[in-house]
């Protein structure tokens, strides 16, 4: 599991290609590689991958279609910039907010402005992701945990919804640099999409629940 807060930006060196099936990208983390073991998760740009090998600062990740189909790692080449962070430990502080490193779908830089000293951007969400999306929210975009300023209408044809970046944010992540058309891994907030799935088997109804109470065996067995 991570927060959302990343740790550093980390550097491709390169990246072997398996056309859609998979591929292997080897990484350069100054820091980030402190600690991490063999089989250690890690985030790069949201996605949680395992580290397969390890060399100093250096560490490689296999990338299996799925990944590649749902996220933008596969876009990804040599000399590229991408955010990091390490899985959170256990007892650990959630400064973000739960963030699985499974990305849901890609979305688009529609708008940025400059307001002082921080930023307003608006991005394009995959239809199906909108309604997983609420203003003051939670959501991770390349793995930054961000809370959600403004959303479009639920009928709006081309949903989208507006994040405010710090500067932190700005000089820390690779979202300070992002040009408007520029794809990001998004990963909606986890509760929203249980919440649905089990109102989907309840019927779109909450089942009732019976909550056991001292006796309830034994008036059974009166009954009987």
């Amino acid at each position: 599991m991570f927060t959302g807060i990343i740790a550093e930006q980390g550097k491709v060196l390169s990246v072997e290609s398996n056309g859609d099936i998979s591929a292997t990208i080897r990484l350069h983390a100054p820091g980030a590689t402190d600690g991490l073991a063999l089989g250690g998760s890690i985030a790069v740009n949201g996605v949680c991958l395992t580290a397969t090998q390890i060399d100093g600062k250096d560490f490689s990740v296999d990338v299996i279609g799925e990944t590649l189909d749902r996220s933008t790692i596969g876009e990804l080449a040599a000399g590229d910039a991408v955010n990091l962070e390490r899985c959170v430990p256990a007892g650990g502080r959630l400064d973000g907010h739960v963030v699985q490193g499974h990305v849901d779908g890609v979305g688009q830089l529609l708008e940025r402005e400059g307001l002082g000293n921080w930023d307003r951007l608006r991005f394009g969400v995959p239809a199906g992701l909108a309604r997983y999306i609420a203003e003051k929210g939670s959501i991770a975009v390349d793995g930054v945990s961000l809370t959600v300023a403004a959303v479009s209408p639920a009928n709006d044809p081309a949903p989208w919804f507006e994040v405010g970046l710090i500067p932190t944010t700005l000089a820390e992540t690779g979202l300070g640099s992002k040009a408007l058309g520029g794809r990001v891994n998004l990963e909606v907030d986890v509760l929203a999409k249980y919440t649905e799935r089990l109102l989907a088997f309840a019927g779109g109804k909450a089942p009732a629940a019976h909550v056991a109470l001292p006796g309830d065996a034994l008036k059974s067995e009166v009954a009987k």
